[in-house]
């Protein structure tokens, strides 16, 4: 049994392109701006999707099991992520089998495309980004791959989402958009979201309020935080 508790980023892959409204103020491209700008190699074409082969074997120099969030910098399933190197990242990741690795999509469409062809070990937890009601059209595709471990991400939660499919979810993220231009998160849509978490026995993980302030606003909800993590997250086989 293996204790991951640490957190650690891990970007074979960095960059993307807008596609809805949630990456309106995307935060990894501002930086990987300042990052272009103070002269990182990694970054020295900024936001462009680039794939790193050096990045692929990290993860085996980490001994201590960690909880690795996948291409924090960047999307994975990106149309201009060949499928060969996907297949490289997920061969590192099933090899690397004391690691819980997070990732997360935009594109759940070549996610649910290319799935069928990548093995999803125990370790390798997937989510797709839902900002608005709209956007729960994500959900079904990531219920059609055989992940372990199917999470949503609400984050920036941009407005209500009051029939979140859950049936097959084990884990729910929200959180609001952070700096300069950030918009509003209400707190009806934070409850809401919450209620049908705790009705339906699904970890609910109430990350930020956001606004220009994160630190200032904090993440407590009617007096408590919100933390909940599913348990094979911290201890699995």
């Amino acid at each position: 049994m293996h204790n991951a508790s640490a957190w650690k980023a891990w970007n074979p892959i960095t960059g993307c392109t807008k596609i809805s409204e949630g990456c309106l103020h995307c935060y990894a491209e501002r930086m990987a701006g300042r990052l272009c700008l103070m002269g990182q190699a990694k970054y020295k074409d900024g936001f462009r999707v680039t794939c790193h082969e050096a990045c692929l074997s990290e993860p085996f120099q980490w001994k201590k099991p960690q909880r690795i969030f996948t291409c924090s910098m960047g999307d994975m399933f990106h149309e201009d992520v060949s499928d060969a190197f996907l297949f490289k990242v997920f061969e590192t990741m099933n090899r690397a089998d004391w690691h819980v690795f997070q990732i997360l999509t935009k594109r759940a469409e070549r996610l649910a495309a290319i799935a069928p062809k990548l093995y999803w070990s125990p370790n390798i937890w997937m989510g797709v980004t839902v900002e608005s009601e709209r956007q729960t059209k994500r959900i079904p595709y990531l219920l059609s791959t055989k992940a372990h471990l199917k999470w949503l991400c609400l984050e920036p939660l941009l407005s209500a989402v009051p029939n979140l499919p859950l049936d097959g979810i084990h884990w729910v993220i929200l959180g609001g958009e952070s700096g300069p231009k950030a918009r509003p998160l209400r707190e009806e849509w934070v409850t809401n979201v919450r209620d049908q978490c705790v009705a339906q026995k699904v970890p609910f993980y109430f990350k930020q309020w956001g606004g220009f302030n994160k630190k200032a606003t904090g993440c407590l909800l009617h007096g408590r935080e919100w933390k909940q993590v599913p348990q094979p997250t911290l201890e699995f086989y």
